[in-house]
C-alpha cells in the first residue's frame, strides 16, 4: 500500500471517527473546547496509542498538521451544523463502521511495516479502530462500547488479521479492500440486525 494512499485512508478515517466524538460532546452540552478535544481524541487516540507501542515518536498525529487540522475542523462544522448531524444518526453509526474497517487496515499495515509478526500487527490495526471510541467514552463517562455487547473490536480484528496476513505476504493492493470490507460488512450487518458478542451462560443482557 503507498504512503500517500495510506494517509488518505487514515484522514478520511479521522475526519469520521471526529464527528462521531463532537456529536456526543455536543450532546454532553460542552463548550467548543470540550467538544473539540472529544473530537480530536476520538479521531486520534487510536493511531496515536499505535505509534507509541511501535516506538514511533513523536506520533504521526504531532508530525503531520494534517492530522490535526482534520479533526479540529471537523469539530467546528459538528458544533455549528449539530442539529444536521443530529438527524443523521443513522449514516453517523455506518459511517463510523467505515472508519472502523478503514482504522483496522491502515493500523495493521503500519505495525506490520514496522517489523511486528502477522498477530501483533493484527492486535494492533484493532486498536487503532477502537482506542480513539474507547478515550471518548470513558472521557465522556459512558461505557466503551466495545465492552456493551456490540460486536465492534471483533470485525476490527479481523479486517486487522486479513490485512496483516496480505502485508506479511506483499500480496495485491485489492486484498486490503477485501479486509476493510471484512470489517465494514461485519459490523453493519451486527447493526441492522442486531448482533451482540455472547454473554457468559445463565447471564441476561440488560
Amino acid at each position: 500500500m503507498s504512503s500517500t494512499l495510506l494517509l488518505i485512508l487514515e484522514l478520511f478515517g479521522i475526519a469520521v471517527f471526529a464527528s462521531t466524538g463532537a456529536l456526543v460532546g455536543v450532546r454532553k452540552e460542552l463548550d467548543v473546547f470540550g467538544v473539540a478535544v472529544l473530537a480530536l481524541m476520538t479521531g486520534l487516540g487510536g493511531g496515536v496509542l499505535r505509534d507509541l507501542l511501535i516506538g514511533s515518536v513523536p506520533p504521526n498525529a504531532l508530525e503531520d498538521w494534517r492530522y490535526l487540522v482534520v479533526p479540529f475542523v471537523t469539530a467546528l462544522v459538528v458544533f455549528m451544523f449539530h442539529p444536521v448531524f443530529g438527524r443523521l444518526e443513522r449514516e453517523i453509526m455506518l459511517l463510523d463502521a467505515l472508519g472502523l474497517s478503514l482504522f483496522c487496515v491502515t493500523g495493521a499495515v503500519t505495525a506490520g511495516a514496522a517489523g511486528l509478526n502477522v498477530l501483533s500487527a493484527s492486535a494492533l490495526g484493532m486498536l487503532t479502530g477502537v482506542g480513539g471510541g474507547m478515550m471518548r467514552d470513558v472521557a465522556s463517562g459512558r461505557v466503551p462500547v466495545i465492552f456493551r455487547g456490540d460486536l465492534y473490536a471483533t470485525p476490527a480484528f479481523a479486517g486487522a488479521l486479513i490485512a496483516s496476513v496480505v502485508h506479511a505476504m506483499d500480496g495485491s493492493p485489492w486484498w486490503y479492500a477485501v479486509a476493510g470490507a471484512t470489517c465494514l460488512v461485519w459490523r453493519v450487518l451486527a447493526l441492522l440486525r442486531g448482533w451482540s458478542a455472547p454473554l457468559p451462560p445463565g447471564t441476561l443482557r440488560g
